[in-house]
């Protein structure tokens, strides 16, 4: 049996791995879906590690495995970057021009792997197993639809997963039952109308008219459908219409995002959406082609496994608080579907906000993240 001192210099040794790893990954992000070097890069240190790699039809990504038999515990890491260039100024920032991991998945995949290494050091003592996730494109988004698809977690009992928090201090875990982020979809409209002369109108359709008028509309969707209370939002990003100053043009394209953090205002939100540009559109002589494309829904952490992660933060003497709710989207959504647990944040130090180029870490809190999903992992096994 291993001494007290031994164990902690375990601890300290495996601190100094984590940090090289973290290094790494954060010098060479790769997008969704392209995060070949990054597969690699895992692989070989699981492999090095003795840890089991379950052979998974993903072009990407890649699914790991200790202890053995029932219940199966699934741990999850996503492995992407963003196309952003850093200005971090870090000593080992982004090599890759235009890309950057600026959510923290660096930081989620190094401490994942670090929970992966605690629990291969005591797999004779696990009472069940662990599965470990390490997805890809969490940011096209739809990597977890991609993980969901090989069947590979359809004997999972119970799935956690982690996302980096700047407004957090460093090693604060922030937990709630229930919706954490929100559901995301997307719209595009392209209001169609007949271009003519700006100094005739009469001898067209102008569809800018129409697009103005719906832009104001939607802001009624939430302000005067939704419960007060509740969370939701209709965000107009992106308007486009004619290339010169002297001519109505023929199409106006309005484009945005709603997010909600229920099923049922979704459903209502995506309803209005529709019912105002078809209606606006008519009532302008224009027509209103509407493409839809629905994201993840909202994070849903099921009661009990959210507090069971709330009583291992606390056991671990780590700071807990009740996590703050965002609009944001999270595609870990769309294993809550089916598999019940729980998805926390992990404060990672005052910073710029996520997909910012100035986003960073603190990786100090990378050794106590990965000692408290190795608990977290073993704990859900005895539950």
């Amino acid at each position: 049996m291993k001494t007290v001192s031994q164990e902690e210099n375990g601890r300290a040794a495996l601190g100094t791995l984590l940090r090289e790893h973290f290094e790494w990954m954060h010098r060479h992000p790769e997008l969704s879906f392209e995060e070949t070097e990054t597969t690699k890069h895992v692989r070989d240190v699981l492999v090095a590690h003795g840890v089991r790699i379950l052979d998974v039809p993903m072009k990407t990504g890649l699914v790991a495995e200790v202890g053995h038999g029932a219940p199966i515990i699934a741990l999850r890491a996503d492995i992407d970057a963003l196309p952003i260039t850093e200005a971090t100024g870090l000593p080992y920032a982004s090599e890759c021009p235009g890309k950057m991991h600026a959510c923290g998945h660096d930081f989620h995949t190094t401490a994942v792997l670090g929970a992966t290494l605690l629990l291969k050091a005591h797999e004779s003592e696990l009472r069940g197993t662990v599965r470990i996730v390490f997805q890809p494109g969490e940011e096209a988004p739809g990597g977890a639809k991609v993980v969901l698809d090989t069947g590979c977690l359809a004997d999972v009992t119970a799935m956690f997963g982690l996302h980096c928090s700047p407004r957090l201090e460093a090693c604060t875990i922030g937990i709630t039952a229930g919706a954490l982020t929100a559901s995301v979809d997307r719209f595009t409209i392209r209001f169609l109308g007949r271009g003519t002369h700006a100094a005739h109108p009469e001898a067209g359709i102008d569809p800018i008219v129409c697009a103005a008028a719906f832009i104001q509309a939607a802001q009624t969707i939430v302000s005067r459908n939704i419960e007060p209370f509740d969370a939701g939002l209709v965000s107009i990003t992106h308007v486009a219409a004619g290339n010169t100053w002297n001519v109505i043009p023929d199409a106006a394209l309005v484009e945005g995002t709603t997010r909600s953090m229920t099923a049922a205002n979704r459903a209502l939100i995506k309803e209005r959406l529709y019912a105002l540009a078809e209606n606006i559109a008519v009532a302008h002589g224009v027509a209103a082609n509407i493409d839809w494309y629905a994201g993840p829904p909202a994070t849903d952490n099921t009661a009990s496994w959210a507090e069971l992660a709330k009583e291992t933060a606390e056991a671990q003497q780590l700071a807990v608080l009740q996590a703050p709710p965002s609009l944001a989207g999270e595609d870990f959504a769309f294993y809550q579907e089916t598999i019940p647990g729980a998805f926390v944040l992990v404060g990672t130090g005052k910073s710029a906000a996520n997909h910012n180029p100035q986003f960073r870490v603190d990786p100090a809190a990378l050794l106590p993240t990965a000692v408290y999903l190795a608990e977290l992992a073993k704990r859900a096994m005895d539950a």
